[in-house]
């Protein structure tokens, strides 16, 4: 994979095809040069994949059983969602493509395509500097600053306001010491200076092994 500067971290792909050999095919293709892939079927399917881990892109297709993939790429932009889409579909007239980037979709490719071209694409749109900012990506570790939600390896953590926002401020200076102080005034009313440390150690026991916080009696360090 070229060093475009996603090879060095987990880039995570959702794929939903109905069709059983294409879907495989896609997912292998992906998944060679150098994305995760988890591949669905349904549209169903697929959405509820997305409100169980967070996807550097969405490929989805637009003629699935229980309906358009555009549906999805649709309810992710009205609820805030920016995550990258790429359709691929069999429909390829300019009123179908217009229908599709009117919709939110940032790529289409028509069928029949390399799997060549389709890396290429998701590549493009996984490419940092090109999304949105708010994510903090640190190894495996993703910090998504405006839904608020933290993924280990492709893993939606739970966090309470006052673990993600230790944790946010954290990731944002990773490799330097932060002060307890520092982190209250951040967290602002929703921790108190004297419970920093129980914060800590509840986001260090969520974020699992291996630990990622440094603690010192000056402050706390995220490794990055």
């Amino acid at each position: 994979m070229p060093d475009d500067g996603i090879s060095r971290r987990h880039v995570w792909v959702l794929v939903c095809e109905d069709d059983d050999e294409l879907g495989d095919r896609v997912a292998a293709g992906l998944r060679e040069a150098g994305f995760i892939v988890d591949l669905t079927r349904t549209l169903g399917d697929a959405g509820r994949q997305c409100g169980a881990r967070l996807y550097d892109c969405l490929v989805l297709d637009r003629g699935l059983p229980d309906g358009d993939g555009l549906e999805l790429v649709r309810r992710q932009r009205e609820s805030g969602d920016s995550t990258p889409a790429l359709l691929i579909t069999a429909r390829d007239s300019p009123a179908d493509r217009t229908e599709s980037f009117a919709g939110g979709a940032d790529d289409y490719l028509a069928k029949p395509f390399s799997l060549g071209e389709l890396a290429a694409r998701v590549r493009a749109l996984c490419t940092p500097g090109r999304g949105p900012s708010s994510l903090i990506t640190l190894g495996d570790l993703v910090v998504d600053r405006l839904r608020r939600r933290v993924r280990r390896g492709g893993v939606l953590l739970t966090m309470t306001t006052p673990e993600f926002c230790a944790l946010e401020l954290l990731a944002a200076r990773a490799g330097t010491l932060v002060t307890p102080d520092e982190i209250a005034a951040y967290c602002s009313e929703s921790v108190a200076p004297t419970g920093i440390a129980e914060v800590i150690t509840r986001v260090d026991r969520k974020l699992g092994t291996p630990h990622l916080i440094h603690r010192s009696d000056a402050g706390y360090l995220l490794h990055t």
